[in-house]
């Protein structure tokens, strides 16, 4: 890079930074700044535009895999890390936040949350929330990681995990990192049995929901009319 070159992409991030400050950075300038930390003297506009044309915005930017963005030209391993970074933090937040007030109790904060814990997966997982009376997260916790295609839900692994910590409700959430697909008749199956196993012992079931590759979510308690009545409010 000549001299000029330099010269102008130092002041190019030097006036992102100063709209930045303004407020005035559209979406992909934020992405742009944000890469520049990760990649030093090179001009990296082109690469935020190609990140979120390839992945729809930058949502589901930061929500992609590590090893699918360190396989895109320009990326590499620095900046991967930053973006899973930004991604962890912000997930962070989310769970500060529902241990200290009642979110969770507001349906679209509740699936909002999901969503950010268990998209852009490469293998299944299962987690399980475990909630106080007051439907504040006394904590959440990766409960089995699986294949592609494929997790374990521990019925008394779960009930003797909520009871240890005083909860009064589970949510239960898995992902399909590879399809759009639907809950599985064992899904269906594993939910009714924990269903009626915490209900035994006085804790309840909130739902069990299901993120998509893409994000969409489903819901168990909603999309079978018999469980309905199992998921009483």
């Amino acid at each position: 890079m000549s001299k000029t070159d330099l010269l102008f992409h130092t002041g190019h991030r030097e006036r992102l930074k100063e709209k930045f400050l303004s407020d005035k950075l559209t979406e992909c300038e934020q992405l742009e700044l944000l890469l520049t930390y990760s990649i030093p003297r090179c001009d990296v506009r082109v690469l935020a535009r190609k990140l979120i044309e390839h992945y729809g915005g930058i949502y589901f930017v930061l929500h992609a895999p590590f090893e699918e963005l360190v396989k895109i030209d320009g990326v590499g391993r620095n900046t991967a890390i930053l973006l899973k970074l930004f991604h962890s933090l912000d997930l962070i937040s989310y769970s500060e936040r529902t241990k200290s007030e009642t979110y969770l109790s507001d349906e679209k904060f509740m699936r909002e949350y999901c969503r950010r814990l268990a998209m852009g997966k490469t293998v299944e997982e299962s987690h399980v929330l475990y909630l106080g009376s007051d439907m504040r997260l006394i904590s959440d916790e990766v409960h089995s990681r699986g294949t592609v295609d494929e997790t374990s839900i521990y019925v008394r692994e779960i009930c003797s995990r909520a009871l240890n910590l005083n909860a009064s409700a589970v949510l239960l959430v898995h992902n399909h990192p590879c399809s759009e697909n639907s809950f599985s008749e064992a899904d269906t199956a594993v939910t009714t049995v924990l269903h009626y196993a915490l209900n035994s012992i006085g804790i309840r079931l909130i739902d069990h929901l299901l993120v998509t590759r893409s994000g969409n979510i489903f819901s168990l308690a909603e999309s079978n009319l018999w469980l309905m009545s199992s998921f009483e409010k």
